[in-house]
């Protein structure tokens, strides 16, 4: 097998891991009940209008598909994860919203060159393993003009230290891949960018979140239905002194960050437009 061949294999591989992943738990039930205003947020910031032709990369179950096509837009959803496009489907036809759903790697987009107005993602794009990768893809599928928007969660926010506080306890990542919360820093993604957009505007929001009873709730709900953290928990089934070890780090995560009941989860929210 040559190097090339060896690498898609790895590759297919890790997509697949991904699929798996996202595919386990509930988290349209986070997309629901707990970041539901995120993906309005992404949808006024980029100015979505009626007969705007719109992508939404690694929609997860649409929650900025389903705005945007509430707000007139003409939307097609891609996620690697075929099983959060299914519920994501039903909820869009329950809100009367008509949206696209289509398989897809954020990497390897299926569409031509320029086929969008607006290229979107909602904390989804982040999760791509070779950022450059997609946000070469990003580029490539919006017309010349177009919006470019992300919102992505950022490292020094709730969700990016508990992405710090998992990852000793998760498998190592495969050569090449790197952090999500990357996406959560500025310069990293007008780095990844770089000239091909113009007018970026960014700014750091921060979602109240006030979900959970306390701490303990928010522990177990994202060890019942956020991929990523059952997924570290697998890592550790044969470990209880590691589990506990983590179940703690959780806790006290929550509870320093705990306030009025609520909890406050910064977020990057970046919009361009692609060069002509």
């Amino acid at each position: 097998m040559t190097g090339t061949a060896e690498a898609r294999e790895v590759d297919r591989a890790l997509k697949a891991k991904h699929r798996s992943m996202w595919a386990l738990g509930d988290y349209p039930a986070v997309a629901r009940n707990v970041v539901a205003g995120l993906g309005p947020a992404l949808v006024a910031a980029c100015g979505i209008e009626a007969g705007d032709r719109v992508l939404d990369v690694a929609a997860g179950s649409g929650n900025a598909s389903i705005p945007a096509a509430l707000a007139g837009g003409d939307v097609v959803a891609s996620d690697l994860t075929p099983e959060l496009l299914d519920v994501g489907q039903r909820e869009a036809e329950a809100r009367g919203a008509a949206v696209s759903w289509q398989e897809a790697d954020a990497e390897d987009l299926p569409f031509e060159d320029g086929s969008f107005d607006t290229v979107m993602s909602c904390v989804g794009v982040m999760f791509a393993p070779h950022h450059q990768a997609a946000a070469d893809e990003l580029v490539r599928v919006c017309r010349p003009g177009g919006t470019i928007g992300l919102l992505s969660w950022t490292p020094e926010g709730f969700v990016g230290k508990m992405f710090a506080i998992m990852k000793p306890y998760a498998p190592p990542p495969p050569p090449g891949a790197q952090p999500p919360p990357l996406w959560g820093r500025e310069d990293h993604v007008q780095t990844l960018l770089g000239d091909r957009v113009t007018d970026v505007e960014a700014h750091r929001r921060s979602l109240r979140v006030d979900a959970f009873g306390g701490p303990e709730e928010f522990r177990a709900f994202f060890k019942s239905a956020y991929g990523p953290t059952i997924s570290v928990y697998r890592n550790l089934a044969d470990d209880p002194e590691r589990t506990a070890a983590l179940d703690a780090a959780l806790l006290d995560l929550a509870r320093g960050a705990l306030q009025d009941g609520a909890l406050d989860w910064e977020y990057l929210l970046l919009t361009a437009r692609r060069a002509t």
